[in-house]
């Protein structure tokens, strides 16, 4: 079981967590100008890599907070936990 670090409340067992999938999307707009491609593209392509994942997790059993997660999607290893609305941490592997 992954032990996940939230910013919020310490370390905590996976089964706390949610994954609310790929972090850092930015949504298409504005919404009048967005064709139903860009849109389905938005809602249902991720990006599936292999080696780091950076991810939005919530703590739903606990303070609630969403936070980012950058994990490996191999080791399932935690590299990286920060905030939302913060720059993701410089990893190898990273496409950002």
């Amino acid at each position: 079981m992954l032990q996940i670090s939230c910013p919020y409340c310490g370390a905590r067992a996976e089964i706390e967590f949610r994954c609310g999938g790929q972090a850092h999307l930015e949504r298409p707009g504005p919404h009048d100008q967005v064709s139903d491609r860009q849109w389905a593209e938005y809602l249902f392509y991720r990006d599936n890599p292999k080696g780091v994942s950076l991810e939005r997790w919530v703590h739903r059993f606990g303070c609630r907070q969403w936070f980012n997660v950058a994990r490996s999607t191999l080791t399932h290893e935690i590299l990286a936990v920060y905030g939302m609305g913060e720059q993701p941490p410089q990893l190898e592997g990273t496409k950002r």
